[in-house]
């Protein structure tokens, strides 16, 4: 089984974080991080990597957004669920994220459900890092790794490393990370090993809701109006 998680650009000049996990029996392991440019790049690496193999995708992104202007219900429930935390969502309409909605409807003609159903043998779920890691990591507010000075962006995606490192230990003993995953915890900030290590987080997501089959995860929203999957 294939575990794709996606930090994908909601612009056209930003590239995407990718990350491949494969499950292999009672074990895991990371295979490949990539940072892509565009939908041709994206989608050639997608053809490659994953084929018409079974697969669950998260994808940092709206997937399903049918406002036209303002912002889901979804997102605003974030706010009440996580606000004081500082990880309610980015307000989502389809004037502002036209190429999530793009690829998600090319998604969809590659054989992806748009949902949360592991009885489809191809799935491809949003997913929101910043209320995941307050669960997961204990947090009182988000990590600030994404705002603020080089400096302070540094220490808060060293702290942000050091959390995962951590987590990974504890939450998912069975996954090998390898000198892919490896590398991604000891990389250097930059924007590129920023990306590619959200992207590994989105795939853990994906991982974590396989793997429990859906028993420790959280659907926030609805199919029809944008949902989040969340773990427990």
């Amino acid at each position: 089984m294939l575990m794709v998680g996606i930090d994908l650009a909601w612009g056209e000049r930003n590239r995407d974080g990718i990350c491949l996990i494969q499950a292999d029996g009672p074990s895991a392991s990371i295979l490949e991080s990539r940072w892509t440019l565009g939908d041709e790049s994206l989608w050639e690496w997608l053809r490659v990597q994953v084929g018409g193999h079974p697969c669950v995708m998260a994808v940092d992104a709206p997937l399903v957004c049918p406002n036209r202007s303002g912002s889901r219900p979804v997102d605003r429930l974030t706010h009440r669920l996580f606000g004081r935390q500082h990880a309610g969502c980015h307000p989502s309409n389809a004037r502002l994220c036209a190429r999530p909605l793009r690829i998600a409807q090319g998604l969809q003609s590659e054989g992806f459900l748009l949902g949360w159903d592991l009885s489809e043998p191809r799935l491809a779920m949003e997913v929101y890092p910043h209320p995941a890691m307050i669960r997961w990591f204990g947090l009182e507010r988000i990590l600030k790794y994404k705002r603020g000075t080089v400096a302070e962006r540094r220490r808060e995606f060293r702290r942000y490393q050091s959390l995962l490192h951590s987590c990974l230990q504890f939450r998912f003993p069975e996954l090998h990370l390898g000198t892919v995953g490896e590398g991604l915890l000891e990389a250097a900030y930059s924007k590129e090993a920023e990306d590619r290590l959200d992207a590994l987080f989105c795939a853990l997501i994906a991982y974590h809701h396989w793997r429990h089959q859906g028993q420790q995860s959280q659907v926030l929203g609805d199919a029809q109006g944008g949902f989040l999957v969340l773990p427990q």
